[in-house]
């Protein structure tokens, strides 16, 4: 990519040479480092990158350290797209029509710091997902805040990059699995209507996980609710998908043709997953981390991987059906 000197970029690759600006959340806050194609002739200003259109509420610049928080969702972000990308699974924004419209908003609760934990619900902004909506608390970009709310809740992981890889499982319940395949949905994770969320929620709290739930579950949340159960075993999937594409990629996972193509199967990228969490947890564990991958794919939470593999195997197929027929 060269600089041309009326400004904008050329794209570098001779059979390309498409004219390209700077992303405005790149040229401006420097939050994106991503490109937008324009028409020559073209305003080169005020362009958002295919990623970035995306948001819809951004934090307060003009409160110190939020630049900083913004930067770190930002990149999570582009992480999480990159997989759905790398799965050719199905998004869209409202303007493009798209049957379930995606949005972020990061935003940041209404009170002090120091008593965000005592606040009411209606000054506290939650973490989640309503109708394609994926809310963050900016809180969760602070490091030592995110590290604070992993060790109260006893968690292995709480990551920004975990965040959105769980929420977009809540996305892609609603998308792909919302009056198209509910029953196949319950015979693997369990009836989502009886107990009502409200209810299974206020269970979880007073009682807590169910006992042994290592031997059924990708994680103690996931015994909370079914749809909390697909939301933590989609995030795991998307966890495995995204080591697996960079072990690759970085020569770190070393596979003959062949090979990666049966890694494409389920049982061959769990067996890989787990061979490369077993050493890299060691590692580790030398230097006093936590754990790669420290979950336990039971053979019940196999079959749930199974399930959500197969739908995104399935949404894979309908949009290179879509792109053929267009």
């Amino acid at each position: 990519m060269g600089p041309q000197a009326s400004g904008g970029y050329t794209c570098s690759n001779p059979r390309c040479g498409a004219l390209l600006t700077k992303c405005y959340n790149y040229a401006h806050h420097d939050v994106c480092n991503r490109m937008v194609a324009v028409v020559p002739g073209a305003s080169l200003e005020g362009h958002l990158c295919d990623y970035c259109r995306f948001n819809e509420t951004i934090p307060d610049l003009s409160v110190s350290g939020n630049i900083e928080k913004w930067y770190r969702l930002e990149v999570a972000k582009r992480r999480l797209l990159y997989n759905l990308d790398l799965l050719n699974l199905p998004y869209g924004t409202a303007a493009e029509g798209f049957e379930l419209p995606l949005s972020f908003d990061f935003k940041a609760d209404v009170l002090a710091d120091e008593v965000w934990k005592t606040m009411g619900n209606e000054e506290r902004v939650y973490t989640g997902h309503a109708n394609g909506k994926i809310t963050i608390n900016i809180r969760e970009a602070d490091p030592v805040e995110r590290e604070k709310q992993r060790i109260d809740f006893g968690e292995s992981h709480r990551t920004l990059i975990g965040h959105f890889r769980h929420e977009i499982g809540h996305y892609y319940w609603q998308l792909l699995v919302q009056g198209k395949c509910e029953a196949a949905f319950k015979a693997v994770f369990g009836d989502h209507e009886n107990p009502t969320y409200g209810q299974a929620l206020e269970q979880y709290y007073r009682n807590g996980p169910q006992p042994n739930w290592q031997a059924s579950y990708i994680s103690a949340y996931a015994t909370m609710h079914p749809w909390e159960d697909f939301a933590e075993t989609w995030g795991a999937y998307l966890d495995m998908v995204s080591v697996l594409d960079t072990a690759e990629n970085t020569s770190f996972l070393w596979q003959q043709e062949e090979e990666k193509q049966q890694s494409r199967q389920l049982d061959a990228m769990l067996r890989l997953y787990r061979q490369i969490g077993m050493k890299v947890n060691e590692i580790n564990r030398e230097l006093g981390l936590v754990d790669l991958v420290p979950e336990v794919f039971s053979p019940a939470v196999v079959q749930k991987m199974r399930f959500i593999h197969q739908l995104v195997q399935h949404a894979h197929k309908n949009v290179r059906n879509s792109v053929k027929a267009a």
